[in-house]
């Protein structure tokens, strides 16, 4: 038997069970993994919650987890590239990863570098691929000025660094308890609420780290929002003279109102392969402010609920 956190119903955090349940078997591609660590995202809350049902309603007993990392158990048919015991990380099949089974295809797996760690592989998946996603959709690249929104959340944190690895010279949103953390990361922070844009006007001028060889202009060329308050929005469309280069992934509702892009993620091995690579260079960390165990769900998804996470919560198994 296999333990797995579930919901049978939409809810806050009364609503979620750990189950023992038959391993699922793997179909054409897919294969089956034993799970090391898989990390919390935000949408898995959106999904519990119920506000998430318009795009993706919830099947019940309705499984969560996006992204993992663990041991290939079983193969289905069609896998050529992978073998039991190899250690892989990526996305789950379906959302399901927050369990000690867990299908994948086979098709987006790729495997674990030595240098990171399980919980921070099984972090790197969802949240690598939306902030890489993301970024390419908004066109960041050498020379352009990007404000992230939410820059030391799970999304946000690996957003600035790798906006930075293509060049881009980034202003970051958070609390000031994280004004630290963003300069590490290099980025120039500036705190949230009234008087935003301003504050980002004033960061235009602070000196960019003499790592990157890009020439920077005193503008805002793109926006990318994780966190959804109105004043990141508001101070986005007042800083950034082209629309379509704003984009948020927490703000969906808001999007006609605002002319903005509602951004999701697409989701390829040889993205992630590339964001390894980055992890392999130094260029790209995976920060894990906490790992949890199966049985601290309610826990775990406080964290998430929140608002207030440093990097990535992650549950680890033993």
């Amino acid at each position: 038997m296999s333990s797995a956190i579930v919901f049978t119903e939409y809810g806050g955090l009364e609503v979620l069970r750990l189950i023992q349940a038959e391993p699922p078997a793997p179909g054409e591609g897919q294969v089956r993994v034993r799970v090391r660590a898989a990390g919390l995202q935000p949408a898995d809350s959106l999904l519990r919650s119920g506000r998430f049902r318009a795009f993706m309603p919830a099947r019940f007993p309705q499984r969560l987890g996006n992204e993992l990392a663990g041991v290939v158990d079983a193969v289905g048919p069609g896998v050529e590239h992978f073998r039991l015991g190899d250690e892989v990380l990526g996305p789950a099949a379906a959302p399901g990863a927050h369990a000690e089974h867990a299908l994948a295809d086979a098709a987006q797996l790729v495997a674990r570098p030595a240098g990171l760690d399980w919980s921070q592989a099984g972090a790197l998946s969802a949240s690598g691929q939306t902030a890489a996603t993301c970024l390419s959709d908004l066109e960041v690249g050498p020379g352009d000025t990007i404000l992230i929104h939410g820059a030391a959340g799970g999304v946000g944190s690996m957003a600035v660094q790798i906006a930075v690895a293509r060049g881009a010279r980034v202003i970051g949103t958070a609390s000031e308890r994280n004004h630290e953390f963003l300069r590490e990361l290099g980025a120039v922070p500036v705190v949230y609420g009234p008087g935003l844009a301003d504050r980002v006007r004033s960061a235009l001028h602070t000196p960019v780290d003499a790592t990157l060889e890009a020439q920077f202009d005193a503008r805002v060329d793109a926006a990318f929002d994780t966190a959804g308050t109105p004043d990141a929005l508001e101070a986005s469309t007042e800083l950034v003279a082209d629309r379509s280069r704003i984009g948020t992934v927490a703000a969906a509702a808001e999007v006609e109102r605002y002319g903005i892009r509602r951004m999701s993620t697409r989701r390829s091995a040889e993205q992630l392969r590339e964001l390894v690579e980055l992890t392999r260079a130094g260029r790209l960390k995976v920060f894990v402010q906490r790992t949890f165990a199966l049985d601290q769900a309610s826990e775990a998804y406080k964290g998430l609920d929140s608002g207030h996470v440093r990097g990535k919560l992650v549950f680890l198994m033993p």
